[in-house]
């Protein structure tokens, strides 16, 4: 619980700093923050998800380890974008977001995803190339949770505007 109060004290701060003031004044900073929130989750999940798709099965033609290799650097480009747009759209309004269960779901699957991608890497990117016929079943599970948590944030991303 104290965690979340110290996040929240943070993002009364966060909101009244010149980020947030500035993402306020109505100078175009957050409509543009805004779509390129948007065009980072598509990133993000376009390039992820075309390799946990692969993971799943489909596409079975298409090479993993190369499609991996090209898919990947656009989804961490993705994730840059998302993260860093994220952090001027949530300064507009920091304060009542912090409060938001949506939005803390919202930040709990981003941690998780970030979590799952990097155990994923640590543990099976160098042997991609052996996966062509059939991935391990961890491989398959950690791909399928990675779908499902980042349609999850990208879903709760858009519900957040809809929440009191």
């Amino acid at each position: 619980m104290a965690l979340i109060e110290a996040f929240q004290a943070f993002a009364v701060a966060f909101e009244q700093s010149p980020l947030g003031q500035a993402a306020r004044s109505g100078g175009g900073l957050y409509p543009i923050a805004n779509l390129a929130h948007l065009l980072g989750l598509i990133l993000l999940i376009g390039g992820i998800g075309t390799v946990d798709l692969r993971l799943l099965g489909f596409a079975r033609a298409l090479p993993l380890e190369p499609l991996s290799r090209f898919m990947t650097p656009l989804a961490v480009v993705g994730l840059g974008l998302f993260v860093i747009s994220g952090l001027v759209v949530f300064s507009a309004d920091a304060g009542p977001l912090a409060h938001n269960s949506i939005f803390l779901w919202k930040m709990a699957g981003l941690a998780l995803g970030l979590a799952n991608a990097l155990a994923f890497n640590l543990m099976y990117k160098s042997r991609l190339a052996g996966w062509d016929a059939a991935p391990p079943l961890t491989g398959r599970l950690m791909a399928a949770s990675s779908l499902l948590i980042w349609l999850t944030v990208g879903g709760l991303g858009r519900f957040i505007a809809y929440s009191a």
